[in-house]
């Protein structure tokens, strides 16, 4: 007679708190204003202290902020409609005060919110499209620094991508200075372990940040799972929310994405295809293992 395998109590307490967490979610995002710290917890029969750390674990982002990221997205998707002034969108998202929203809106927002209300509108944002040996590229900057670089099969297509993301900015064509910084970017898709040095505008919630951040300590030539960049930046079960931060990413190459892969090995998923992913991580590997029968043949 076979033994019965006995259920793991650790797998029930698990589900438990996911379905806490997900519920104090949905709650978060329903509510005018973000319910308090001992409102979810009371919600959830936890001690506050006990929610916020089973919360954190499970999401990657203690509540409030990931109150702070749910505003700052219903901020950036009412300005994107153009419609109402940005105070009407501030207080609408549970923003109480006009200057609790400023304090964070050049990091989320990359410009002010009227610009980013009217598409851009006044932002000058310089570009140039070309080739590389991996197709078109296309590398745009704002006053800040480089704030795309895109991959694709047309270069007419990336410059559509760039004006449907700033329809009213003025895109100004690079001069002889801009495309020398070209020149460094599809030099380091060339040969990637040169190295970038370049002033980047790095828009994205303070989670996607410090994902980000952490895909730009990774080595040329080596590779993270994304469970290993969960571990990195202290929230080990957010594996799901660190593919969703690398899908958001917009500056190829200078925060590289491409380096992280499934915890078996794997490719998946890549903004500007598999297959250049697949050829970027060969060419780091080939560089780091000069002897390798590839880089022989």
């Amino acid at each position: 007679m076979s033994a019965k395998t006995k259920p793991d109590p650790s797998t029930d307490v698990l589900k438990r708190h996911a379905a806490l967490v997900e519920e104090a979610c949905r709650r978060i995002e329903a509510a005018l204003q973000a319910p308090s710290l001992d409102e979810l917890a009371s919600t959830a029969c936890l001690s506050p202290h006990h929610f916020h750390r089973v919360f954190k674990a499970v999401i990657g982002l203690t509540p409030k902020a990931y109150a702070d990221a749910h505003r700052a997205n219903a901020v950036r998707a009412r300005l994107a409609t153009g419609s109402g002034s940005v105070t009407d969108a501030i207080f609408d998202a549970g923003y109480n005060a006009n200057s609790r929203f400023y304090e964070q809106a050049d990091a989320m927002l990359g410009m002010q919110p009227r610009q980013y209300r009217a598409g851009g509108m006044d932002a000058r944002i310089m570009f140039a499209v070309g080739q590389c040996s991996l197709g078109a590229i296309l590398v745009a900057c704002s006053d800040k620094g480089v704030c795309a670089i895109a991959l694709g099969d047309d270069a007419d297509a990336l410059l559509h991508e760039l004006q449907d993301r700033f329809p009213c900015a003025e895109l100004v064509g690079g001069d002889t200075a801009f495309e020398r910084l070209v020149a460094r970017v599809v030099g380091l898709i060339e040969v990637p372990n040169i190295g970038i040095d370049l002033p980047l505008d790095v828009r994205g919630t303070a989670f996607q940040q410090r994902v980000w951040q952490a895909l730009r300590q990774i080595p040329a030539g080596q590779t993270a799972s994304y469970a290993q960049i969960a571990e990195a930046i202290g929230s080990p079960r957010s594996v799901r929310a660190v593919a969703a931060a690398c899908a958001a990413n917009t500056l190829a190459v200078a925060i590289p994405c491409h380096r992280v892969v499934r915890s078996d090995g794997a490719l998946s998923g890549y903004r500007w295809g598999v297959a250049r992913k697949r050829e970027l991580l060969e060419r780091e590997a080939q560089l780091r293992n000069p002897d390798s029968p590839q880089t022989r043949a």
